[in-house]
C-alpha cells in the first residue's frame, strides 16, 4: 500500500472546491486543490447565495465578510411594466439569513481563496490539469500536467468539483445524462438607474421574462429570455430588449459584463465512486435561472467534509456516504424542477394569455400561505 501524500485532493478550484477544501483543512486534514486555470475568471454568471449556502459559508469562516460586501435581497417583486403583480418577502425563510445575497462569483471566490491561504498557503495549486486517475481501494493516484512538466499525487480521497465539463468524471468513464433545453438568455451588468434598491424584480412580459437583480457598487444585472441564442449580441442589444419589454433603459455604454447562454441540465445516477466523490456542477448541473446551483454545491461540500474527516481517521463511512449520495441527488432533482418551473413562467406568451395568467398569479399570491411557501422554495428552505 502506497502512503498518501494528502488526505483529500480536490480537483477544481471554483467556489465549491474552495469551500470543501477549507472545511477539510479546518477538520485537520491535509488538502491539495488542483485547479486547471492559471488565474481566476472574471466572467461569471453566478451571483446568488441562498440561506443554506450562507450557512455552509459560515462554517468556512467567510459568511460575515460576504454578507457585508453583497446586497441582501429581502424582497422579490413580479411586475408587468410598472404594475406590481406580486411582492414576496424572504423575512420568514431563515432566522439567520432572511435574504438571498447578491455578490459576483469572482468576488466570492476571492474571499474563499484568501481564507484557504490563511489555513494553508500551499493548498491551492493552479495550472494543474488531471490526465489520469487510479483507485486501488486504499487510495487514489492522480497524474497530470502543469507548467513545469508532469506531476503525480496520491490521496486517500478525491473530490471532483471541476464543473459541468468535469475531467474527473470523464476519467471515471461516467456518462452524464444531459438535456439541452429550448430556453436561451442574454445577460449583462449595468449601472443601476431603476430606483429599485435591494429588490429583485421579475418582469413577466409577452416577449419573455426579464429579470433584474441588484449588485454591489451601484450595479444591476439584467437577464432577458430570448427565443434563440444571441451569441453575437452586444450591450446595446440587451439594453434595447430590456427597454422594449420593461420601459427601463440600461446604459449600454457603461455595461461591465455581457453573456449569452443556453440552458443545460445534467444529473448523475451516482455521486460516490469508490474513493472519489463528485459534487457541485460535476455532479448535478441545474439551470442558472433561479441561481441555486452554487448553493447546491456548497451544501454538498458541507455535508461531505465531516464524512471525509471521519473516513481519514479510520471510521467506516460507507453507509453515511450512500445516504449522502441519495440525499444530494434528491436535492438536485428539487432544484432542477424549481429552475424548470421558473423557465416555463418566463417563456413568451401571447399578450391576452399573458394578461390572464398574470391576473391569476396576482390573485393566488394574496394567500399568505402560498406566498410564504414560494419564498421558502426560492430561498432553498
Amino acid at each position: 500500500m502506497n502512503p498518501a501524500d494528502v488526505d483529500v485532493a480536490v480537483v477544481g478550484g471554483g467556489p465549491v472546491g474552495l469551500a470543501l477544501a477549507i472545511l477539510a483543512l479546518q477538520d485537520g486534514l491535509r488538502v491539495r486543490v488542483l485547479e486547471a486555470r492559471t488565474e481566476r475568471s472574471s466572467h461569471s454568471r453566478a451571483i446568488g447565495i441562498h440561506p443554506p449556502g450562507m450557512a455552509a459559508l459560515e462554517a468556512a469562516g467567510v459568511s460575515g465578510q460576504l454578507a457585508a460586501e453583497g446586497v441582501q435581497i429581502r424582497t422579490g417583486s413580479a411586475r408587468t411594466r410598472d404594475t406590481e403583480l406580486v411582492s414576496i418577502s424572504f423575512a420568514k425563510t431563515s432566522t439567520a439569513y432572511p435574504y438571498v445575497l447578491a455578490l459576483p462569483q469572482e468576488r466570492t471566490e476571492t474571499v474563499l481563496e484568501a481564507r484557504l491561504r490563511e489555513l494553508d498557503p500551499s493548498a491551492l495549486q493552479r495550472g494543474h490539469r488531471i490526465t489520469s486517475l487510479h483507485d486501488d481501494g486504499t487510495g487514489v493516484s492522480l497524474a497530470g500536467t502543469h507548467a513545469g512538466g508532469d506531476f503525480s499525487l496520491r490521496a486517500s480521497w478525491v473530490v471532483a468539483a471541476d464543473g459541468a465539463r468535469s475531467a474527473v468524471r470523464n476519467l471515471l468513464g461516467i456518462r452524464a445524462a444531459g438535456t439541452l433545453l429550448r430556453d436561451s438568455y442574454l445577460m449583462g451588468d449595468f449601472p443601476d438607474n431603476t430606483g429599485d434598491g435591494p429588490v429583485g424584480v421579475l418582469y413577466l412580459e409577452p416577449e419573455g421574462i426579464v429579470e433584474s437583480f441588484p449588485l454591489p457598487g451601484g450595479k444591476r444585472r439584467w437577464v432577458a429570455h430570448t427565443r434563440t441564442l444571441h451569441a453575437d449580441a452586444d450591450a446595446k442589444d440587451l439594453a434595447r430588449i430590456v427597454a422594449a419589454r420593461t420601459g427601463r433603459t440600461p446604459d449600454a455604454a457603461a455595461s461591465t459584463m455581457l453573456s449569452a447562454f443556453p440552458v443545460r441540465t445534467t444529473a448523475l445516477k451516482q455521486l460516490v465512486h469508490g474513493r472519489t466523490v463528485l459534487i457541485g456542477d460535476a455532479a448535478h448541473e441545474v439551470s442558472p435561472i433561479g441561481g441555486q446551483g452554487m448553493t447546491l454545491g456548497w451544501v454538498d461540500a458541507a455535508e461531505l467534509a465531516p464524512l471525509l474527516a471521519a473516513a481519514v481517521r479510520g471510521a467506516d463511512v460507507g453507509p453515511q456516504l450512500a445516504a449522502f449520495d441519495r440525499r444530494r441527488r434528491r436535492a438536485a432533482v428539487v432544484a432542477s424542477a424549481q429552475a424548470r418551473l421558473n423557465m416555463v413562467l418566463g417563456r413568451p406568451l401571447p399578450g391576452p394569455a399573458m394578461r390572464v395568467r398574470n391576473t391569476v398569479l396576482a390573485r393566488l399570491f394574496r394567500w399568505r400561505t402560498l406566498s410564504d411557501g414560494v419564498a421558502r422554495r426560492f430561498t432553498m428552505q
